[in-house]
């Protein structure tokens, strides 16, 4: 008994040194990992390199397996931790194959997805992904029993707004199947997503400046004692309190709605919303040549010589990114009708996407292609619309 009860001791020892190493090395990574995702190049404590040949390596492809390798890792962790008999070396050897392979592996596939061969784009992408992965596996790997027994049912289901080990598995299944999808998407693939999300927010943003338009429209079309008390710089929500009773979301829709553009409209706010819709609609447009007729049409990377391909895309895609953000700002200044900062948040935009279509005017072989002779017209039409 003494001895059993002594190796029961020991392998309860060596388990929790061993997790906390685990951790320790997870967190390790996870640092490097993260100093990539944000977009810090500054070196941080990366991953030793697999081999001499590392630079042959696709490290979407290393993600790709090393993601498969920790989920199916996982799934026998969460199994030896919530079912009986507890067996401590069993874990152990779940950790160290762990720690020996496919989570240093991981890493190094952000850190061998070199920002000159497959853009900032991708490699902050799968920096994030891989990222997610550590994370969870470190919080999985926190949740192991150091007792000698199996989690309990509140442990492994979870309560008290915790996260059970059942949930923790398959928060990491998810994270690992977004390293694999990444893989199935390729370069390119990436690209073309993130430009339609961009595209559907801008979609999004000229639908609600659309029905503002026509409201607007309607409104003028009616009764003027609104546009009236407007002007007068009485909000309607205080004229409503002295003729009937309103509820706390009436109030709230009243305050929050976007302001009427007075009758006269002395700053020519229509005149400016009919440009922005008309311009609006352009940089969708551009949007949608771009994903055709650009990102659809990349070569294969990383290219086999020296190329400006993903200089050219880490230049234009801020710029693609940012420009639904910009016209959110252009939304907000129409419904605040601050002629000021309108024809501010505009000249932004249209400088945004008169610099995209500039960046990629020319293909990526050659000086001039269709796409070149329909951004030469976009140009005049997002300088001048009308």
């Amino acid at each position: 008994m003494t001895t059993n009860s002594s190796t029961a001791e020991d392998a309860a020892v060596s388990l929790t040194a061993l997790v906390r190493t685990t951790t320790d090395v997870i967190s390790q990574i996870e640092a490097s990992v993260h100093s990539t995702a944000v977009g810090n190049t500054s070196d941080v404590t990366a991953p030793p390199p697999l081999s001499s040949s590392a630079g042959s390596i696709d490290p979407l492809s290393l993600a790709h397996d090393s993601a498969i390798l920790i989920k199916a890792h996982t799934t026998k962790l969460s199994l030896l931790i919530i079912n009986e008999p507890f067996t401590p070396s069993a874990i152990a050897k779940v950790l160290r194959e762990l720690v020996a392979s496919p989570v240093p592996a991981i890493a190094s596939a952000v850190q061998l997805c070199h920002v000159e061969k497959y853009t900032a784009v991708l490699r902050q992408d799968l920096a994030w992904r891989c990222l997610r992965v550590l994370k969870e596996l470190k919080s999985l790997v926190e949740l192991i029993p150091l007792d000698g027994r199996v989690l309990p049912d509140t442990q492994k289901n979870g309560g008290q707004g915790g996260k059970g080990s059942l949930a923790a598995t398959g928060v990491i299944w998810a994270a690992c199947d977004d390293v694999v999808l990444l893989k199935n998407m390729g370069t390119v693939g990436l690209l073309v997503k993130k430009a339609e999300e961009y595209r559907d927010t801008l979609k999004d943003i000229l639908e609600e400046l659309k029905e503002y338009r026509e409201e607007v429209d309607e409104e003028n079309d009616g009764d003027s004692d609104g546009d009236q008390t407007q002007a007068a710089g009485i909000p309607s929500v205080a004229v409503h309190m002295q003729s009937t009773h309103l509820s706390a979301q009436e109030m709230l829709d009243d305050l929050m709605a976007p302001r009427r553009i007075p009758r006269g409209d002395p700053d020519k706010i229509r005149e400016r919303l009919d440009s922005c819709l008309k311009r609006l609609r352009l940089t969708t447009l551009l949007y949608a040549a771009i994903v055709k007729r650009r990102l659809k049409a990349l070569p294969s990377l990383p290219t086999a010589s020296q190329s400006t391909i993903t200089q050219r895309l880490d230049e234009v895609f801020p710029l693609l990114k940012r420009l639904p953000h910009r016209f959110g700002e252009v939304a907000c200044a129409f419904y605040e009708l601050d002629r000021d900062s309108i024809d501010r948040a505009m000249d932004c935009c249209f400088f945004d996407a008169f610099a995209a279509s500039e960046m990629l005017m020319k293909p990526w072989e050659g000086q001039r292609d269709e796409f070149t002779e329909w951004a030469e017209k976009f140009q005049v039409g997002i300088k001048k619309p009308d």
